[in-house]
């Protein structure tokens, strides 16, 4: 954002601007800039910084409001509400100089979060030119939230923000998913409309989270260790490994001692290829693996070099690491593009032989030690450095179930770490919507419902009111097909988002399932993505309880030995594609793999399955990681997954 001085009197306050007095002068925090998109109809609130003490004046539309900064600078102030318009100039000026903020327009701001298919560009989807190169609209305004974490709440964004008029040269490198999205409401709404982005790949629904809303979700204890790491890290490193070994010999039954990380620990060992990913070291077993490696190595001293301090160089490792010196917890984080580099305190090492112990976890693609060779070091205290790229081994780590703890203060994977950095930076704004398409990565971490209500309510509460518009892309399809029933991460994190949203008039749900692709986990159809989070967010703004973004499970009641599913929100009547059967259906009793597939047939908004003698509790639709389903309305929006009791 261009905070420009310049010299100008301003006649109301009879305050003088001077250029030479720029660094000092008045600057508002947040996300306006040039060209932003204000949210209409709403009290604005500004908030910055200034000459500790002073009087600041804002003016914006023939309105003005003054107020004074307080000891350390800040100040806050709040215009009133303003109908769609502009564009508008606003002034904020001071004794110590002024701020001109250029082309602002009033209309709707849509803030657009989540994960790597949120983030997915509009060059990178596979979209139609025409819409991936819209000619220039300068009633539509981007904003790319810049990727940064922190451990603490942060007072702004690191650097500021830069709104863009959507155009050919504007819309490629922005957020496909939230551009087409906010596209589709502009064609639909005469009013300008603003969109922020702000996503990283990857990312966990936990990071996005504040501190109230990871203790509403249930995770206190992150939000306590979290903390805790901002006063003390090494403490707070001590208690997360402890945390993590716990959860290792939980899973595994190791008896204390004799865990992997132990300097005696008798694994299956074998002489590392080279430093790579381990799926190109020609391994059968690792050709497709995703899971843990253990890695270690050796390292001899005397006891000269083993005094003091030193610095472990470990380059880089896919996905996440969690390392230890001679049983020692040194570090960890899960950014695999990261060198690693931990401070081992002076005792950690010793006389004679040490031992570093790696386990690499790799929850997706490519995994391994990548380093470089050469970043690989050990730095004693002395300045000897000895060279750690080659002598490692490996061995495969037993299988475990669930997902290994992560830290909180973890970049994408942590405890509030991204909200922090990439959206209370944002300030006191108002919003019209969010979006949110996230997921992927807490498959298989029970709560997903939890933490989506405790985001939903938190960014609410900062954003908007409890009937702020909310749109969720539901998961789509990604993974192995069923052949059986059987559980599914991503059936439970699908159905998690349709509860959330089913019980919330103003908010709207975006199913995918059929636009996904079952071998990528990144579908490049986003087109259709961000028309159908357009049609739930419209869906949500209205905040109709029957009218909902596509058809919908209602409920399910018993007819004879028959079950009747009845939906909402369909258009037409629901339809089969290429059987006259709707597949996907599974009867289910009160026991855990009770579940079978059933024969059903559509009829109106109605789908009738046929029952098959046998006890039934619960209805589940499309319960699998990569589902095949035919199931649609005349609107050619299909069922999502979902999970009911039959009464």
């Amino acid at each position: 954002m261009p905070y420009r001085a310049c010299l100008f009197a301003v006649s109301l306050a009879g305050f003088l601007c001077h250029a030479q007095l720029a660094a000092a002068q008045p600057r508002l925090d947040g996300a306006l800039a040039d060209h932003a998109v204000i949210q209409r109809d709403q009290p604005i609130t500004l908030s910055g910084r200034s000459s500790p003490g002073e009087t600041v004046m804002v003016s914006l539309a023939e309105r003005s409001v003054s107020t004074t900064a307080d000891g350390e600078g800040r100040f806050t102030v709040e215009l009133p509400a303003l109908p769609a318009g502009g564009p508008y100039t606003l002034t904020l000026a001071a004794p110590s100089g002024a701020t001109i903020l250029d082309d602002l327009l009033i209309g709707d701001v849509f803030l657009c979060s989540g994960q790597s298919n949120m983030e997915m560009r509009v060059q990178e989807s596979q979209s139609l030119f025409a819409e991936a190169h819209p000619a220039i609209d300068p009633r539509l305004r981007l904003l790319t939230i810049e990727k940064q974490s922190a451990t603490a709440t942060a007072a702004a964004l690191p650097s500021p923000p830069r709104w863009q008029i959507a155009g050919p040269d504007t819309a490629p490198s922005f957020s496909a998913a939230c551009f087409y999205m906010a596209q589709a409401l502009r064609r639909d709404s005469d009013v300008p409309v603003g969109a922020i982005h702000s996503s990283w790949g990857g990312s966990r629904i936990s990071a996005w989270l504040s501190d109230p809303a990871l203790r509403q979700a249930g995770l206190a204890d992150e939000a306590d260790l979290l903390a805790l790491y901002d006063r003390d890290p090494r403490a707070a490193t001590q208690e997360a490994f402890a945390i993590w070994e716990t959860w290792w010999r939980t899973q595994t039954g190791d008896a204390p001692g004799q865990e992997p990380w132990q300097t005696g620990a008798e694994l299956a060992w074998r002489p590392v290829p080279a430093i790579a990913n381990f799926e190109s070291w020609g391994v059968p077993a690792l050709q497709n693996y995703n899971g843990m490696l253990w890695y270690q190595r050796a390292v001899n001293l005397t006891a000269a070099q083993a005094a003091g301090a030193a610095i472990l160089s470990l380059g880089m490792i896919d996905d996440a690491d969690r390392t230890w010196v001679n049983g020692s917890a040194i570090g960890g984080t899960s950014l695999a593009g990261t060198p690693r580099v931990y401070v081992l305190p002076a005792g950690t090492l010793k006389r004679g032989r040490n031992v570093i112990t790696v386990n690499n976890d790799d929850v997706y693609a490519l995994g391994g030690m990548i380093g470089p060779a050469e970043a690989m070091r050990l730095t004693l205290a002395d300045g000897t450095t000895i060279p750690l790229g080659t002598e490692w081994r490996y061995a495969i780590a037993r299988p475990v179930p669930g997902s290994a703890p992560r830290v909180p203060w973890d970049a994408i994977n942590g405890a509030g770490t991204l909200f922090n950095a990439m959206i209370a930076p944002l300030g006191p704004i108002r919003l019209a919507g969010m979006a949110w398409y996230q997921g992927e990565s807490d498959t298989g971490i029970p709560g997903y419902d939890r933490r989506l209500q405790a985001l939903i309510d938190d960014w609410r509460g900062r954003f908007g009111t409890g009937q702020t518009a909310f749109a969720v892309a539901q998961l789509a399809n990604y993974g192995a097909p069923a052949t059986t029933p059987s559980d599914s991460g991503w059936g439970n994190v699908r159905d998690a988002q349709r509860r959330v949203t089913a019980a919330d008039r103003h908010a709207g749900l975006a199913v995918t399932l059929d636009i996904g692709d079952a071998t990528d986990i990144h579908p490049g159809q986003k087109l259709l993505v961000g028309q159908r989070l357009a049609r739930a967010m419209r869906a949500a703004l209205a905040g109709s309880e029957t009218d909902r973004a596509g058809p919908a499970i209602l409920r399910a009641e018993r007819s004879g030995n028959d079950l009747v599913l009845h939906f909402t929100g369909v258009t037409g009547v629901l339809r089969t594609s290429s059987s006259p059967q709707a597949i996907g259906f599974e009867l289910c009793g009160p026991a855990p793999q009770s579940c079978r597939f059933a024969a059903a047939r559509a009829e109106g908004a109605q789908v009738t399955l046929a029952g098959d003698g046998q006890a039934v509790a619960r209805v589940r639709y499309a319960w699998a990681d990569a589902p095949v389903t035919n199931l649609w309305d005349d609107a050619r929006l299909p069922v999502g997954t979902f999970e009911i009791p039959v009464p």
